[in-house]
């Protein structure tokens, strides 16, 4: 039986006992710099390229679904985003500087048994997220496979009603799945290659459909004067509600130009999605709907193959967007829950298969649905990120002693109580409660119009009441190894050449060290350097 263990076991230091091996394996511990191998063009094409998928086409069109003209759904964009950045560049602080994955930096607000429901929680959601975006690849192959043989539209269907998707749309998301599975063996630091052939040919794709749309609509002119059909307060809370959509689609990304890249590719799914409006004479919410639509009737060969060539863009965006943002997510958390036995790579093919077998495509059968989903993710999210942000910035000022995020010793920073941080999870929760009710709501269910506009900003309501209360509770009942001023650096000295594990555990507390406001690694690194293992 020990042997079977062994051969399952992954790659880790000699010498660890059991518990150890828990703490870390190659995928946890700080990333080395012969890893660091991104150049500021990879970034570039990476940036660029994750913000042209089908998801970010599919938020946009459904504003225009709820009633709102082409301006008002592309304010809700840029301000969606703008809002976002600061929260991510505040998140994503802590990894960028120390070179650590989301779970490592989880240890240092929950605990180190406390990290691992909040690792749970957000691989869980990366893996639903790679299965609908997996889904929306299967409508790409489809496309794809009608221009090149119209015949397949006409597969015959032998699956019941109640599975909610035809054998052909089946086979398609099946085949999707499978060409998605070899970019999950390589690590994130070896495929920038690929991230750059996308930034060439993702935006000629969308690029093309943009122009093809406008001149299928005769111009933007009908597209322009399209009115709005809501008005009043509830044009203003609908707006309200898809600036959250627009935040809380990237609840799980590291993103810095996220308002000028998202904003643009919006641009070009708002007029996509207005123009169907004109073409066909109601508005259709999914682009690769709207393209499938195009090969409808006796299609020419210059539209079929116009069809393709922007099917092939979608599949690779697609394929990117669920590497970057859902695969190596996931692979990072469920990592953390078993690191003996997982890795990222392992762990990206078990979001794989979750997200194959949990039927996604019953989360896009509407958009109302998909928007409703987004809403969702986020209540849980939120209060999360508002713990992190003000532990970081607030209670540590930016000191880490990063041997203790790989030690159970009992007077470790992180180990707070029996390895939990009561602190953190009373703000956890706190920060859920007050969205529940909106989100029975969101579920159809009567509630006051009141908790249903606290829902509609939840991402903001949850991040702002679980802070707060994690800043009045660490007022009351410091941790040890908290700050009065603020200076990024591992006070262990692990970054510095010395081993995690290592280096003596302190018992520093609160403001016992007074600290400059310049951090040792300065105010230049970019948190671009996430990626180097997680987002």
């Amino acid at each position: 039986m020990r042997s079977v263990l062994e051969l399952l076991e992954v790659s880790h230091k000699p010498g660890l006992t059991w518990t150890e091996t828990f703490l870390e394996n190659e995928d946890l511990v700080p990333v080395p710099p012969k890893q660091r191998t991104w150049g500021h063009w990879n970034f570039v094409s990476f940036w660029v390229t994750t913000s042209y998928n089908v998801n970010t086409w599919m938020i946009v069109s459904s504003m225009i679904q709820l009633g709102m003209n082409w301006w008002q759904a592309w304010i809700c964009v840029w301000v969606g985003y703008a809002a976002s950045t600061p929260f991510l560049i505040l998140n994503s602080r802590p990894g960028a500087v120390f070179h650590i994955t989301f779970p490592v930096v989880a240890r240092t607000s929950f605990g180190m048994w406390g990290c691992l429901w909040t690792t749970f929680n957000r691989g869980a959601m990366a893996c639903i997220w790679y299965g609908v975006q997996a889904s929306i690849g299967g409508n790409c192959v489809l496309v794809m496979l009608r221009a090149m043989w119209p015949s397949v539209n006409n597969i015959p269907n032998h699956l019941p009603a109640s599975a909610g998707i035809a054998s052909r749309d089946f086979f398609c998301f099946f085949l999707f799945s499978l060409i998605s599975l070899p970019f999950i063996w390589f690590p994130v630091h070896k495929i920038r290659h690929f991230f750059t052939v996308k930034s060439i040919l993702v935006p000629i794709a969308g690029i093309t459909y943009f122009v093809w749309c406008i001149v299928k609509a005769k111009g933007l002119g009908p597209i322009i004067r399209q009115p709005a059909t809501i008005h009043g307060s509830t044009l203003a809370w609908s707006m309200l509600a898809s600036m959250m959509s627009c935040l809380s689609n990237m609840s799980t990304l590291i993103l810095v130009a996220v308002p000028l890249g998202y904003g643009m590719i919006s641009f070009f799914g708002i007029i996509v999605s207005s123009s169907s409006q004109v073409i066909y004479g109601e508005p259709v919410w999914s682009p690769v709907d709207l393209l499938g639509r195009f090969l409808d009737g006796e299609p020419s060969h210059a539209t079929r193959f116009g069809v393709w060539f922007i099917s092939i863009g979608f599949i690779v965006a697609q394929i990117g967007t669920n590497i970057s943002a859902n695969s190596v997510s996931a692979g990072c958390d469920l990592t953390s829950l078993f690191p003996r036995f997982i890795n990222i790579r392992r762990g990206g093919y078990i979001a794989a298969v979750v997200g194959f077998c949990m039927c996604p495509w019953l989360l896009l059968t509407s958009s109302s649905n998909f928007t409703a989903y987004l809403s969702a993710y986020s209540v849980f999210l939120s209060s999360i990120a508002g713990v992190m942000v003000m532990e970081y910035w607030v209670v540590r000022r930016g000191h880490y002693r990063v041997a203790d995020l790989y030690s159970m010793r009992r007077d470790g920073w992180y180990w707070y109580t029996g390895g939990f941080n009561l602190r953190a999870y009373a703000a956890y929760l706190a920060g859920i409660l007050i969205n529940v009710v909106g989100l029975v709501g969101a579920m159809g269910r009567p509630v006051p119009r009141a908790a249903q506009h606290i829902y509609d900003i939840s991402y903001f309501t949850g991040f702002g009441v679980s802070a707060i209360l994690y800043y009045a509770l660490n007022r009351l009942f410091p941790a040890r190894g908290a700050f009065k001023g603020f200076e990024e650096v591992d006070v262990s000295g692990v970054l510095d050449g010395g081993e995690v594990g290592d280096a003596e555990t302190g018992t520093v507390g609160e403001g016992e060290e007074e600290k400059g406001s310049v951090g040792k690694f300065g105010a230049a690194v970019a948190v671009d350097e996430v990626v180097e293992r997680a987002v």
